[in-house]
């Protein structure tokens, strides 16, 4: 065989090849979002050993959740009317104390730093909060979560900015980051957050229903583009 027949051949392989690589990347990070649900604004629902629910708002389907978890009191995340569409008897509510004043049941309530196991769940309470605005003040000691479920170590952020606690969470697995701006960190901010947590995915949400777009989220991705995957879920 001529060298020229060799280089044709290797080319060819190579074309044959790195698809195959990006293909399987693509699939691998399905495959780990594939128990989590969008349903809008900061609220997903995560299947598991446990089926859990965060900031239930806007709930448009009635089910039995094992945990909610609550980041703070503002009514698009502690909704006692949403939450009853999902409260069972068992339910487990983890949420600060101004939030758990308005709801009733089985309550547990956190403040920044707390490391709970419930239902067999690891949760572990962190700060977030506003550095540059009014709405989230840190005083208010209101929380994101990091979690285990199926293995995988995921982090929702709740209403926060960028803040330098971020550096601090380690072997994240999946990051739900607020994109939108005007209450919260910006896609600009976002990106940099994520950096800093260094999540195998991340997941931008908090846009598309108070305040932020579609575009918030395609520009967080573009921002993040080669460093980390970001994975723009379709609401549900």
């Amino acid at each position: 065989m001529t060298k020229k027949k060799v280089f044709l051949c290797a080319s060819l392989f190579l074309i044959l090849l790195i698809p195959s690589f990006s293909n399987g990347e693509g699939k691998e990070d399905m495959t780990m979002l594939s128990n989590i649900h969008w349903l809008g604004h900061d609220t997903f629902k995560i299947t598991g050993e446990k089926v859990i629910y965060t900031d239930p708002f806007k709930i448009k389907k009635k089910d039995t959740a094992d945990i909610i978890l609550i980041t703070h009191e503002h009514y698009d995340h502690c909704s006692p009317e949403d939450v009853k569409k999902i409260q069972g008897p068992d339910t487990v509510i983890v949420a600060p104390p101004d939030c758990a004043g308005k709801l009733s049941g089985n309550i547990k309530k956190v403040k920044p730093g707390d490391k709970i196991t419930v239902e067999g769940i690891a949760i572990e309470s962190v700060p977030s909060y506003n550095t540059n605005k009014q709405f989230h003040t840190k005083d208010k000691k209101w929380v994101g979560y990091i979690f285990t479920v199926k293995g995988q170590r995921i982090y929702i952020a709740g209403d926060t900015d960028y803040i330098p606690e971020m550096k601090t969470f380690s072997n994240i697995d999946i990051a739900l980051l607020p994109v939108s701006g005007t209450y919260v960190m910006t896609a600009d901010e976002a990106v940099k957050a994520a950096l800093d947590i260094k999540p195998k995915v991340a997941v931008p949400m908090h846009y598309g229903s108070i305040v932020g777009s579609e575009k918030d989220a395609e520009k967080f991705a573009e921002g993040l583009k080669g460093k980390i995957e970001v994975k723009i879920l379709q609401q549900e």
